[in-house]
């Protein structure tokens, strides 16, 4: 191990590469419940690509293991530490390279936070649409690794849609260049897409060419709230079938809505069984609210309030944003899912999971991206207790089951990391798997990145 420490110091500064015994234990693991991590030999932060391509030419000569780390928001346990890696986060390499309203690109380092981003392209008259809850933490690398995607992607898609290209540094420290900085371009595999999504199993994203949309006008929502999920679902159906596409539309059940006020102090209904937010973005969006409104209120709507503004529409959203936050102080530990499965079966899955709630004897809030049919139930349970922490684990494949059963899939957003390896195996089949790992292997013949993450 002094070897490891002394041949990354040489490379480095020395800021750049801790050995710390409390540092290495707060930056072993993400978010994650129920997700094992080891003990790191050491952290590296570097801010070069250069520094991060001699960090990989140590650890593969070595044979040392290597975990990219983003903020460490994510929620599947895929930047937890595996005994004597190297943690190699890409926090400090945070700058934004370069804007272009021609273009309508943005070219950012991994460790730019995508709030930030947004920010500073929203200057320029442009918006980087992707928006994950944790937006104000994540970043885009982290974005980038597990492939996130946020509140707006029934209208605007996930990041995946807006990479166009990657520098990666690859396991033996050569630099990947991917993709283009154009609009079009069939060129060759897309290896691209191939990186999205990988939660730094194949290599190391350095730098990122992200596409731009212009600024859309402000949001205006309106909130439905209905006796049951079931109806918030069937107005979900009957709003897509007309053909809308709301810039947003969020389901939280009742219990999410308890838990957000109880955090939050925002005075939504809480007797209601789901509040369903809608929003447009359009020059004139009164038109579409008011058929969505009257599309609720077939469905079973028992009150539609349209906001009056956008800041109220904003606070709305505050609240939906805070969701998971407010369901994790509910019992003191949560253990989130992100069952993504087809709108059409969005009822079943929420039905389903309340009785698998009533069943184990458990708090399930569930708040959705519904548009998109990507449900987040969230077990709310006391991790000191044994019993409790048993059925919570057992709650959640249950929910994992339940997605694939409706033909749905076990991550709309979070990856797989740890905590779903299992169950991405019985997702993809044995065909499949063995061309996942044929791949893995090629960029990374070692096994090296990341390991035992995915498979």
């Amino acid at each position: 191990m002094s070897e490891l420490i002394e041949r990354l110091r040489a490379g480095l500064p020395e800021e750049g590469v801790l050995t710390d015994p409390d540092i290495l234990r707060s930056y072993a693991n993400d978010m994650a419940s129920f997700c094992p991590a080891g003990t790191p030999a050491a952290l590296v932060t570097p801010r070069t690509v250069e520094q991060v391509q001699h960090t990989m030419r140590t650890a593969n000569a070595l044979r040392v293991p290597v975990v990219p780390q983003g903020a460490r928001t994510g929620l599947s346990g895929a930047a937890n530490a595996t005994d004597g890696c190297v943690l190699l986060s890409l926090a400090r390499m945070d700058r934004i390279l370069e804007i272009s309203p021609v273009d309508r690109i943005a070219v950012v380092e991994p460790g730019v936070v995508n709030a930030a981003l947004s920010r500073a392209v929203a200057e320029h008259g442009l918006s980087y649409p992707p928006d994950p809850s944790s937006w104000e933490m994540c970043t885009i690398g982290g974005n980038i690794g597990t492939g996130s995607g946020g509140l707006c992607c029934v209208k605007y898609g996930v990041t995946a849609e807006y990479v166009l290209g990657l520098d990666v540094v690859l396991a033996d420290g050569r630099l990947l260049s991917t993709g283009r900085r154009t609009a079009k371009g069939v060129a060759g595999y897309d290896l691209t897409r191939l990186i999205v999504g990988s939660e730094g199993s194949l290599g190391i994203v350095v730098r990122a060419t992200l596409a731009l949309r212009a600024e859309p006008p402000q949001q205006l929502a309106l909130a439905a709230e209905f006796p049951s999920t079931a109806a918030a679902c069937e107005a979900v159906c009957r709003i897509m079938e007309a053909g809308h596409t709301p810039a947003l539309l969020e389901l939280m059940d009742r219990t999410t809505l308890r838990a957000v006020n109880d955090l939050t102090k925002m005075g939504l209904p809480e007797t209601t069984g789901a509040l369903l937010l809608a929003a447009f973005d359009t020059p004139d969006p009164a038109p579409q609210l008011r058929a969505v409104g009257e599309l609720c209120a077939a469905a079973g709507a028992s009150e539609v309030v349209p906001a009056e503004d956008a800041a109220e529409s904003e606070l709305l959203l505050q609240g939906r944003r805070a969701a998971l936050t407010a369901l994790e102080a509910v019992k003191g530990t949560s253990m989130i899912d992100d069952v993504c499965v087809p709108r059409s079966r969005l009822a079943d899955m929420l039905d389903g999971t309340a009785e698998i709630a009533e069943r184990y004897g458990l708090t399930i809030g569930v708040c959705a991206h519904a548009g998109d049919g990507n449900t987040h139930p969230t077990v709310c349970f006391d991790a000191a207790d044994e019993d409790e922490s048993r059925r919570a684990r057992a709650s959640f494949d249950e929910i994992m089951e339940l997605g694939l059963k409706l033909g749905g899939t076990i991550t709309g957003e979070h990856g797989v990391g740890v905590l779903k390896k299992d169950w991405l195996a019985r997702e993809l089949g044995d065909v499949s798997l063995e061309l996942h790992r044929a791949i893995k292997t090629a960029f990374d013949p070692n096994g090296i990145l990341n390991p035992g993450k995915l498979f």
